[in-house]
């Protein structure tokens, strides 16, 4: 993370970090205070609801993350098989850097209360937009509109299945070879 982000920034980034290693419920204020370095008031002041107001921020910067990575894979590409490619070789890498036992960042933040029906939509708008993200960048390599958003959900879907077999494998290479069951 970058040193100049702001307070706010800091207990975002930082929550999300944490949710995504232990879930929603088994991370507790404190630990996200101790983290991210702030006093507890700065948690208040940016954050009135506590904890759930921050896991909707810390959810909005892992989605906001993830639709950098898309489209760092997507936009230099020369055709949609080489974007996906590329995506999921760039998802592997952040798979180890990560360590290989962490989840979904919004998974693990807005799905593990799901009684929570703020947390439940807010979940499917994110992964709606990343789906239409892809869907975009798969017309634009030439894919017909009929089949883009198909394609991009298949990706989508694909994705979450094999982070948790990467998961349970200790190994990225199960990322690495995904573009394979997708074209």
């Amino acid at each position: 993370m970058a040193k100049n982000r702001t307070t706010k920034d800091k207990l975002a980034w930082t929550a999300a970090k944490l949710f995504q290693e232990k879930g929603y419920e088994g991370v507790g204020l404190s630990e996200i205070l101790a983290n991210a370095k702030v006093p507890k008031g700065s948690l208040y002041h940016h954050f009135q609801k506590g904890k759930s107001d921050l896991a909707i921020a810390a959810a909005d910067f892992a989605s906001r993350e993830m639709l950098r990575v898309i489209d760092d894979a997507f936009v230099p590409a020369p055709d949609y098989e080489t974007g996906l490619t590329t995506l999921f070789h760039k998802l592997a890498k952040l798979f180890d850097l990560m360590g290989k036992w962490n989840g979904c960042p919004i998974s693990g933040t807005l799905l593990t209360g799901a009684q929570n029906a703020v947390f439940r939509q807010l979940s499917e708008q994110i992964f709606e937009t990343w789906i239409t993200r892809i869907s975009q960048h798969a017309i634009r390599l030439g894919i017909p509109e009929n089949e883009a958003e198909d394609r991009a959900t298949h990706l989508f879907v694909t994705l979450q299945g094999g982070w948790t077999l990467a998961r349970a494998r200790s190994s990225s290479d199960v990322l690495r070879t995904l573009p394979r069951y997708l074209t």
